[in-house]
């Protein structure tokens, strides 16, 4: 029993990690590509997708609602934005 249980734990932490690095090298890349005026590698996914596709609706490239796709900056923008500065007011006024 204990080592189906460890064998778990290695998998969510494994997941967890894959997750975690692919969204922190998106962050530590947006300002590093932005420095170089890089703006087009941003857009590098969409591009390879529109080789195969002659649709181009805001979700041709990825399986998402056509409304999130279109939107999907305005929505998770602030959203990532009042995280950070939540995350900050409640560390800064942490006991």
């Amino acid at each position: 029993m204990r080592s189906v249980a460890s064998a778990r734990l290695r998998a969510i932490k494994l997941a967890h990690t894959a997750v975690w690095a692919g969204f922190a090298g998106c962050i530590v890349a947006i300002p590093a590509l932005a420095g170089q005026y890089r703006f087009v590698v941003a857009a590098a996914l969409t591009a390879v997708a529109a080789q195969f596709t002659d649709d181009r609706r805001a979700n041709f490239d990825i399986y998402l609602p056509e409304w999130l796709a279109r939107y999907n900056k305005h929505v998770f923008g602030p959203l990532f934005v009042a995280g950070v500065v939540f995350a900050a007011v409640r560390y800064l006024g942490a006991p």
